[in-house]
């Protein structure tokens, strides 16, 4: 991490304001980002959220330093937590057909499905899970079916063939064709019912919490071996994206994932992929034209996918957490499975990232992020990218600070420069949270 940080160290930070200067920035390349959600912790712009079993590892005794992380919350169905992830068996009585077995559960297909009984379940289990006083992410995990009906492709293609079945069932005078418009008609119809009066009912039961669905919105950025790899949503995608306005409007957080695959790993590509998975998720946060953007957490996985040794190098941190808080984005979720840290080799593997790797990068990248929306945007805002698809990140300068390991712990110490300021703000403009006023001057 040797081009980043320098020496290694914590996440505290020593700051000290003595000279107040003002230098008014010249206006940016392009217009101000609408206002966005004030930050739900502590008023920090970017946070990063554990969300992976470590149970294990405590039985083992192998420690873990989480201490940079916003909160540390496991998938299990545990109650009170700062993240709850509701998984499909949590979340009323979602029609779906197993992967597997082909066995349909609750009607399989949303046309078949008894939402009133799907909601009256979800009632008890989002009550049950979270508390009515906290506050937090609630992030619901529906993978099963997706709700336009022409996304649902290869494994997923069931959902379509069976709705054509049920529309025929009913239509014996339709032809296949007819058939088929109709049962798209009548599933995205279903499917929005039950996605959007869930959230609806979450947000009513849980006001406090940010609910929305992982996954949501997707770039579907997966082409990466074509030649010229950009990264860029295609215009189909984003039209698509377009018609779940009703989503977007009734989401109070979203929740895209960027998991970083083998073949990318360590490669530009994997900058391009996440970079246009966060800014289609900037996008839609401001379609609904609220009087402020829903916040985006970025989900991310510290392994690369598909793997249980192998992590995110330092030049994925960058591509993936880096990305994330530049452009934007509240904060990211480390994700990972019950198989992931379920051993004394995989739980010590673990330690050794947290210590070497992701923490000094966790302390950097907040730190920055941190200081530049106080001297920037006033702490009223937090910076952005004034040009999304250039390599500009919030990082500390190694001149004029120092991370540091003290304890087993990690301490930012030093101020950012002048010149490290000027250079934030040659990149970076702001966005205002909501109700404030920020402007990209210069103050410190």
């Amino acid at each position: 991490m040797s081009n980043l940080m320098g020496n290694q160290g914590k996440r505290s930070v020593l700051t000290f304001y003595t000279i107040y200067l003002i230098i008014f920035v010249s206006s940016c390349t392009s217009s101000a980002p609408p206002s966005t959600s004030v930050p739900l912790f502590n008023e920090s712009p970017f946070v990063l959220f554990w969300n992976g079993p470590i149970s294990k590892c405590q039985q083992l005794k192998i420690t873990l330093d989480l201490s940079l992380f916003q909160a540390v919350t496991t998938p299990a169905r545990v109650s009170n937590q700062s993240l709850t992830l509701f998984y499909k068996n949590r979340i009323g009585l979602f029609p779906y057909v197993d992967d597997h077995s082909f066995k349909e559960y609750n009607g399989g297909i949303p046309q078949r499905g008894n939402l009133s009984a799907s909601l009256k379940k979800a009632k008890d289990e989002f009550t049950q899970y979270i508390p009515d006083s906290s506050s937090g992410l609630a992030v619901m995990d529906w993978e099963e079916w997706l709700p336009m009906f022409d996304r649902n492709l290869e494994i997923k293609e069931i959902y379509k063939d069976l709705s054509i079945n049920y529309t025929l069932e009913h239509n014996i005078s339709l032809n296949l064709q007819q058939a088929a418009s109709k049962a798209k008609q009548e599933f995205q119809k279903a499917a929005r019912s039950f996605m959007e009066e869930t959230l609806k009912l979450g947000v009513t039961l849980r006001p406090q919490y940010l609910w929305g669905y992982y996954l949501f919105p997707d770039c579907y950025n997966y082409e990466f071996e074509v030649q010229n790899y950009t990264g860029v949503c295609s215009e189909h995608t984003k039209q698509l994206n377009d018609k779940l306005f009703w989503l977007w409007e009734r989401s109070t957080a979203l929740y895209p994932s960027a998991y970083l695959p083998a073949n990318i790993s360590g490669s530009k590509t994997a900058a391009l992929f996440v970079r246009h998975q966060v800014q289609e998720a900037m996008r839609v946060a401001a379609l609904p034209k609220h009087s402020y953007t829903a916040p985006v957490y970025v989900y991310l996985r510290p392994l690369i996918r598909d793997q249980k040794e192998i992590y995110m190098n330092e030049n994925d941190l960058v591509s993936s957490i880096g990305e994330s808080a530049a452009l934007g984005a509240s904060g990211s979720v480390l994700w990972g499975a019950s198989a992931d840290y379920n051993d004394k080799a995989s739980c010590e593997g673990l330690s050794a990232y947290l210590s070497d790797t992701l923490n000094p990068y966790i302390a950097n990248v907040t730190a920055a992020a941190d200081f530049c929306s106080k001297h920037l945007c006033q702490g009223n805002g937090r910076c952005v990218r004034k040009n999304y698809n250039l390599d500009h990140y919030l990082h500390l300068s190694l001149e004029n600070h120092q991370i540091r390991r003290i304890a087993g712990k990690y301490l930012v110490s030093g101020t950012p420069s002048l010149n490290d300021l000027n250079d934030w703000a040659d990149k970076f403009t702001c966005q205002c949270y909501r109700d404030r006023k920020c402007s990209a001057k210069i103050t410190f």
